[in-house]
């Protein structure tokens, strides 16, 4: 499971700024006897239709969270509890158990309550949580999760950082990593989340930017390929 640390290098919020909510549309379709051609692409249509509303309706939820959080001055602390929340829901023992219709929604506050006082959650946080369990959207909570670290992210100017490693790497390194990529991409703020990956060999990765889509590869895996690359090994897998 993924190690969570975070290396805020500053807390100072930007000038007050609202996201606009998404508005969530019904899809209908009629029509009385459509070839299988039609059917096809109606069961395509469909399946992108509740796609786009569940995300639509993840984007809410989370935009509402914020809004309480933002109301509060709890920003902060409300994505320390909505991260404590990625890592809970992670395990698939414990999404199963919520998104279970045939399980009492009673036990499934009950176990919100275990969790909330195991975790040091926020009291309006596991009000959220009880509002998804009584709303059967608890499905949506690994959405909403990622939903948040975009709001949050644009309400703060932060910039997230995932540091991928084979060990657990020292705060004093992860400070490091957050001060160039804070440098990088100018951002107020840096979140540093830490992943083990034993397949890098040795080394670390850094993955940041609002889609996450740059990367610093400094790790051995990357040379190992490299160097295959050069010595043109071409699929030959390295036994590391």
């Amino acid at each position: 499971m993924a190690a969570l640390q975070h290396t805020p290098i500053s807390l100072q919020s930007p000038p007050s700024a609202r996201i606009p909510r998404t508005s969530i549309h019904n899809l209908s379709f009629s029509t009385a006897f459509p070839s299988l051609r039609t059917r096809q692409k109606l069961a395509v249509a469909t399946g992108n239709g509740r796609a786009r509303m569940a995300s639509a309706a993840a984007s809410s939820y989370a935009v509402a969270l914020a809004d309480l959080a933002k109301s509060n001055n709890t920003l902060e602390k409300t994505c320390d509890d909505v991260e404590k929340i990625e890592k809970i829901f992670s395990e698939k023992q414990v999404y199963d158990f919520f998104i279970n219709p045939t399980i009492d929604a009673e036990k499934k506050r009950q176990m919100l309550d275990e969790i909330s006082s195991s975790s040091s959650l926020q009291p309006y946080t596991n009000n959220f949580l009880n509002i998804l369990v009584d709303a059967k959207r608890i499905d949506l909570i690994n959405e909403i999760v990622k939903e948040y670290e975009i709001v949050y992210n644009k309400l703060t100017d932060t910039v997230m950082a995932v540091v991928s490693s084979v060990v657990q790497l020292e705060s004093q390194h992860l400070t490091q990593i957050a001060k160039q990529v804070q440098k990088l991409t100018g951002a107020k703020n840096v979140r540093v989340k830490t992943m083990i990956d034993p397949t890098l060999v040795a080394g670390f990765t850094v993955r940041y930017g609002s889609t996450g889509s740059k990367l610093i590869d400094l790790s051995v895996k990357k040379q190992l390929e490299e160097i295959a690359t050069q010595l043109d090994l071409g699929d030959i897998k390295l036994g590391v």
